[in-house]
């Protein structure tokens, strides 16, 4: 997976991840256990239905990112930094040409470029 950032998965339980719709959206969340989210987010057919809303009835999500967080403090504030950021920029978080370590440091420019 381009743009993931390897951590010791047993120190981390909270993860910031992003997936890709068929459409080239992409959707940031939060999460403790990645695989089950993403599943979670796939099962349209599942009463009630998991998944975010804002990829009800997208087809063929893929996860393109994932980031261990040190716990949800920091999970929730990566997600909201990465919401911020402008397409372009989460592409290059995606692609890893945008090092976390920029969104960590609390850097005030996210939406810019």
């Amino acid at each position: 997976m381009s743009g993931e950032i390897k951590q010791d998965p047993t120190l981390a339980c909270w993860w910031v991840y992003m997936i890709r719709a068929d459409d080239h959206s992409l959707y940031t969340g939060v999460s403790t256990d990645v695989e089950r989210r993403l599943a979670e987010h796939k099962a349209e057919t599942s009463v009630p239905y998991r998944g975010a809303k804002a990829l009800r009835g997208k087809r063929h999500l893929k996860l393109v990112y994932s980031f261990a967080a040190k716990d949800q403090s920091q999970a929730l504030k990566l997600e909201y930094a990465i919401k911020q950021l402008r397409k372009a920029r989460k592409e290059a978080l995606v692609a890893g040409r945008l090092p976390i370590e920029e969104l960590l440091a609390g850097d005030t420019k996210h939406g810019e470029n």
